[in-house]
């Protein structure tokens, strides 16, 4: 487990990059499995990007894919992030065929993993990765109760 606290860490460190530009704090790291080797991270910047798209998940997919010029990404890559992905990530995690996700803080109102549409357990899911959650789901889930409640105020 410790290897996934670590690699927490670091998509808590992109969700902070995102918090710092004023978006709401969700980073992102892909990782090969096999080596250690961080293939991409990503943070929230729908605001700034001006495109809705533009979700933690979604930029270290991009970036990803990038890196690998595949769409189709390595088998033994595994997704980190810091909040369990909406719909539209889960998605995008299954076409890109990730074997692992692990994410840390539960989303009772957006998360399409363990909550709402369960998108890895409908029938018409391409690919289903192995799900680890609640990852430093505290620190996780922490940063984005702060971050709400400063913009409350």
């Amino acid at each position: 487990m410790d290897k996934h606290v670590e690699f927490m860490r670091l998509a808590i460190e992109e969700a902070k990059k995102a918090e710092e530009i004023g978006e709401v704090p969700i980073g992102a790291i892909i990782v090969d499995s096999q080596s250690g080797e961080i293939i991409s991270r990503g943070y929230n910047q729908p605001i700034k990007s001006h495109d809705p798209t533009a979700h933690a998940e979604v930029i270290a997919l991009r970036s990803a894919a990038q890196a690998l010029e595949n769409y189709r990404l390595k088998p033994e890559l595994c997704l980190y992030v810091t909040l369990e992905p909406c719909t539209m990530c889960a998605g995008a995690i299954s076409f890109a065929r990730i074997k692992t996700i692990v994410f840390g803080a539960v989303d009772k109102k957006g998360g399409a993993v363990e909550n709402g549409v369960k998108f890895f357990s409908s029938p018409q899911c391409h690919h289903r990765p192995e799900i680890i959650g609640g990852i430093l789901e505290n620190e996780c889930s922490e940063l984005l109760k702060s971050f709400f409640a400063k913009k409350r105020k």
